[in-house]
């Protein structure tokens, strides 16, 4: 196997370990949802979407067998990444700043007519209000651990690509 191979398997890897956590994510929102009651407001939904998309992409781009393929799929991954730290961001700052709140009826009827809000309601159809504040975790809203989770992803995603492939070059 050819040193190219083994790196372009390495990346492989690394994006089905990105997409795994992508489903894990959406699942602990889920979780808090079901068990813990925390409704989801139009910013989670649309953040949910935005995990959704890096993990299809992450996977198709992990059964890629080309060079070029496989960072058409990683470019994706980091521009669903944006997007999905752009709306976190969004929702970070309507809970520091509640008056600026998305509202439930703005946003609502454009994110509940999205596919997966028919297909899948529980996951995909708005409850809440943007400002609501729950709990946090290990001293972050649910918001700013996705801001995390977006940013990590945009960063380290070309920076794993880029040092992989160095010696390729």
């Amino acid at each position: 196997m050819s040193e190219e191979m083994m790196r372009l398997g390495r990346e492989r890897r690394y994006l089905v370990l990105l997409g795994l956590i992508c489903l894990a994510l959406i699942g602990g929102a889920l979780y808090m949802q079901v068990a813990l009651g925390e409704a989801p407001c139009p910013l989670c939904i649309l953040q949910r979407y935005a995990l959704l998309l890096i993990a299809i992409f992450a996977f198709i781009g992990a059964a890629m067998r080309t060079r070029r393929s496989l960072t058409i799929f990683e470019g994706l991954v980091v521009l669903c990444a944006l997007a999905g730290a752009g709306v976190a961001g969004h929702h970070v700052y309507t809970q520091f700043f509640p008056a600026v709140s998305c509202g439930i009826d703005v946003l609502q009827p454009i994110v509940d007519d999205l596919p997966l809000a028919k297909i899948f309601p529980l996951g995909f159809q708005v409850d809440g209000f943007c400002s609501t504040p729950y709990p946090p975790i290990l001293g972050l809203s649910l918001a700013q651990w996705a801001l995390v989770a977006f940013v990590l992803t945009v960063v380290l995603v070309p920076l794993l690509v880029s040092r992989n492939r160095k010696s390729l070059r």
